[in-house]
């Protein structure tokens, strides 16, 4: 490792393959912690590069304990995380939206790392017992319509760096990895990046699979669509731009997305919003992200549908009865 940190330190960049091979060093105890923390602390210098991203992304995917759907094909609706903004867990009540709408999901996630509450964190308040167990999942896809994949479960990789990744407090490469590297392989996603150099590379790297694909980032920062300002989305499509009106709504203030200060409130929030409760940003933003993933896996469905579909959705109960199922599940 010291002749890595020393070209590093040389602001040179890593070709994918040495990439790909240091992660797998990382994960296998190769390196001390502070060498890792120094690693780490590098690409919080300066931008990753699309080779060095492809190849941790491949050695994370290499290393990860598959979970085999047979052949339900399903969407993941996650962030990066890493935005700073301490918004309510969106992402993952547009999981149970979507599987509310009636399209499977297998939602990737883990304990929140800069923030106050991951979508890890809010499943384990509600009793969510987390499992890498194919049969338990595979039930759980099928009844309520979601399974819930706890990244430490299925990448082995992360125990080596999970504690040097909760000391630093900040966001890292991991929290761009996160999104790419779900263990399902799903074949649909939508994916929320805290910035727009970030969405343009995961573009690139997912015009290189067989992925149907949504990347959105909110310009003035959000790893989701806010409302609070135009959205720019990158899909199979090419490159847009949306705007609060696009989605039948207007621009919010970003105090309405506040996410709490402590587990107990963002479960609070989470609960809310779920039940039909939430307040009108709340909701709008909420079926604004559900829209657009529902879109990805069926492109044919226009914007209005596809936000009349997730409005019925979180609106009528079915995300909230999708949410039950999952936890009646392990009862």
């Amino acid at each position: 490792m010291k002749e890595i940190l020393n070209y590093l330190f040389e602001h040179k960049t890593l070709d994918k393959t040495t990439a790909r091979q240091v992660f797998i060093n990382m994960a296998q105890g190769k390196y001390n912690n502070s060498q890792m923390a120094a690693f780490m602390t590098v690409f919080l210098m300066r931008s990753i590069t699309v080779e060095e991203l492809g190849g941790f992304r491949d050695a994370m995917l290499e290393l990860c304990i598959p979970f085999d759907t047979k052949g339900i094909p399903a969407i993941d609706v996650c962030g990066t995380g890493g935005d700073g903004k301490n918004t309510f867990n969106i992402s993952t009540l547009v999981a149970f939206v979507v599987a509310g709408a009636g399209v499977k999901v297998v939602k990737h996630g883990n304990y929140g790392v800069s923030s106050i509450a991951g979508s890890s964190n809010i499943l384990e308040y509600f009793g969510y017992q987390f499992t890498n167990d194919q049969e338990k999942l595979l039930k759980m896809l099928e009844t309520a319509g979601i399974a819930f994949l706890h990244a430490p479960m299925f990448h082995p990789a992360l125990k080596n760096v999970a504690p040097i990744r909760r000391e630093l407090g900040v966001k890292t490469f991991f929290n761009m990895l996160g999104p790419m590297v779900n263990p399902a392989f799903p074949a649909y996603q939508m994916v929320g990046v805290f910035s727009l150099e970030l969405a343009r590379k995961y573009g690139y790297l997912y015009q290189q699979t067989d992925k149907k694909f949504a990347i959105v980032h909110s310009i003035d920062g959000y790893d989701e669509i806010s409302l609070t300002s135009p959205c720019k989305l990158i899909n199979l499509q090419g490159e847009h731009i949306l705007t609060a009106e696009d989605f039948g709504s207007s621009p919010k203030d970003p105090q309405e997305l506040y996410g709490g200060d402590t587990v107990e409130e963002a479960a609070k929030i989470f609960m809310q919003v779920l039940e039909g409760k939430g307040t009108p940003t709340q909701n709008e933003v909420v079926i604004a992200n559900a829209a657009i993933a529902l879109q990805t896996v069926t492109p044919s469905v226009d914007l209005p549908d596809a936000l009349e579909r997730a409005r019925c959705s979180l609106l009528g109960g079915k995300a909230l009865q999708s949410f039950r199922k999952l936890i009646s599940i392990q009862s």
